[in-house]
């Protein structure tokens, strides 16, 4: 047996192992004894791993790490487990659309002019999503460089604590058929895995539509080893510059929620680090703000300069959005995103039902979608027998009965940047995505929208499209809606190109600003600094797959193992 074999042999008995080990510690969540408010927090601690960010990776990450290591997870939100009827599958919207101080949702705007969301909330984005699971393709793998067991078994730690086969209820069943009909094939049933043609995907709902979240996952975590500290602001991280030829990250400053300042160290030894897991806003904001990013703009902001690297904040990218909402004729199920389509042509269709869509729960539908359906859309409704426009059997008090059917793009090929707004990490940083600034991301879109309008259309879907209602009606309404702060062009009623353009919305898959090969190498490691690594979403090209958070989750369980791998024997598993 060759020396590589022998290698593959013992990392994956060495796995095994580190499975099974501290698996009767273990702690159900939410009576997790590990988990702190910051303000009980000693001045001074020390760990082996600092993990910066208890999001949709840093939470596998840690709960992996503290298998064998001692660990220190900083999540500057709450606890997901305070009120869980808040988060669940019925409030998605009004939590994801609350302002409020104690809110897991943090709320901004980019510079393009589109509304958005990041999370701060032990679980991150898991605990605001909508619940989609579904695994990246091989391809995108093996084009990251991952090993393809190891991410195989890291899916599936995963899934056996918040993945779900989802109900298939008549209004997504009705749009999976839709798809279909119009030529969405082959019919691939109930799969994690990516593929051409339609599918009922995974979700992290149960059956009684309580959310499974990230933070699910640090049942894994041994609870003698981990510490969770909540409301724990980074301002920065503290590096040794007259060690070796890198500056060396040697500890965190964090803040907790009185304002009182503590300082967390890493112990001595050379294979204890400092991840940074905040988030693609996050983590490239914590990085300039401690030193290490785009010199001049450090400067700008009084930051000293530990490591000028211009490629920081670098790549923001965010998988834009379009979308129809269509009016019932009939009540609907409240269903979030079940089945998609992914096409051949890279655009990838979803789908959401039911009283999620009421005017009252955000800005994308209004208060004033009364209004605009039974005045502004007058023109284009057909009158019932009496002369009367008949939009009372979709109107129910403040509530729509219906549904919206969207469209995302694969990729994408456009690309913006970040940069910092000021000093304070609790303000969001200014965010470019420079949405369809590539005519390739442009044309997916209307590929898209056009197969929608054919769902709509289909035969499968027919006794949820409203007579009253033709398309044009449809796109007039998304026109008419405040979506985002972007103008409105009169030629978007009847150009599908400036529609997506003028209707462009996030579907909060945005990532980059610290992407592999340009600001980490391929072991996830900060280029030009020790004992630093950045394991999130901020690290990729592309978003993987029809939905990001599988697999982000995913990758901080593979990084973690490969992590300790490296610790206990000197080698990862390629």
């Amino acid at each position: 047996m060759g020396s590589a074999s022998l290698h593959s042999s013992f990392s994956a008995l060495l796995l095994l192992i580190l499975n099974f080990h501290g698996f009767c510690l273990t702690e159900k969540a939410p009576y997790y004894s590990f988990v702190h408010e910051a303000t009980t927090a000693p001045p001074v601690s020390f760990y082996d791993y600092i993990v910066i960010g208890g999001g949709t990776a840093g939470c596998p990450l840690a709960a992996t790490l503290s298998q064998s290591a001692n660990v220190l997870l900083l999540e500057r939100g709450g606890s997901p487990y305070v009120n869980p009827e808040r988060i669940n599958m019925y409030n998605f919207a009004s939590t994801l659309a609350d302002t409020s101080p104690d809110s897991p949702t943090q709320q901004f705007v980019s510079e393009d002019g589109v509304y958005n969301a990041r999370a701060r909330v032990l679980g991150g984005g898991s605990v605001l999503n909508a619940g989609f699971y579904t695994r990246a393709s091989t391809r995108y793998m093996r084009e990251a460089g991952w090993n393809e067991a190891l991410v195989n078994a890291s899916y599936r730690w995963v899934e056996n604590k918040v993945a779900f086969q989802p109900p298939m209820l008549q209004w997504q069943s009705a749009v999976r058929d839709g798809l279909l009909e119009v030529g969405v094939l082959p019919n691939n049933g109930f799969s994690y895995d990516h593929m051409y043609g339609t599918k009922v995907g995974g979700t992290i709902f149960d059956k009684d539509g309580n959310r499974h979240t990230a933070a699910d996952l640090l049942e894994y975590a041994n609870p003698a080893k981990i510490r969770v500290y909540l409301h724990a602001t980074v301002q920065r991280i503290i590096f040794l510059k007259a060690v070796g030829p890198k500056p060396r990250a040697r500890g965190v400053v964090y803040q907790d929620g009185t304002g009182k300042r503590h300082v967390a160290l890493l112990k001595r030894g050379f294979s204890n680090e400092i991840i940074l897991s905040a988030g693609a806003l996050g983590s490239p904001q914590l990085l300039m703000l401690s030193g290490v990013g785009p010199a001049d703009q450090l400067r700008a902001h009084g930051i000293p300069v530990v490591a000028d690297d211009p490629m920081v904040g670098q790549g923001m990218s965010d998988n834009p959005m379009n979308a129809l909402f269509i009016p019932s004729p009939q009540p609907v199920e409240v269903s979030l995103i079940q089945v998609v389509g992914i096409t051949r042509f890279d655009s990838y269709i979803e789908t959401a039902s039911g009283m999620t869509f009421s005017p009252s729960l955000g800005r994308r539908v209004s208060n004033d979608l009364a209004k605009i359906l039974s005045e502004d859309l007058a023109a284009y409704i057909n009158k019932s027998a009496d002369g009367k426009v008949d939009v009372g059997t979709f109107i129910n008090g403040d509530s729509v009965s219906g549904g919206i059917i969207l469209e995302k793009i694969m990729g994408p090929i456009s690309t913006g940047h970040l940069e910092l707004r000021s000093t304070d990490p609790n303000e969001n940083p200014s965010v470019t995505f420079n949405y369809f600034q590539s005519p390739e991301d442009l044309r997916r879109c209307v590929n898209g929208m056009r197969t929608i309008i054919s769902v709509i259309n289909s035969q499968a879907f027919s006794k949820f499209r409203n007579i009253y209602l033709p398309t044009e009606a449809l796109i007039n309404l998304m026109l008419n809606l405040p979506l985002n702060q972007r103008p409105r062009h009169v030629t978007a009623t009847t150009s599908m190109e400036q529609f997506c353009i003028d209707t462009v919305m996030t579907i909060w898959h945005y990532h980059g600003g610290c992407q592999l090969g340009r600001v980490v190498d391929r072991d996830y490691r900060v280029l030009g600094i020790d004992a630093l690594r950045v394991i999130d979403g901020s690290t990729f090209h592309h978003s993987p797959g029809t939905n990001p958070q599988a697999t982000v989750m995913m990758l901080g369980r593979y990084m973690g193992q490969r992590i300790l791998l490296e610790r206990l024997f000197g080698f990862g598993m390629k």
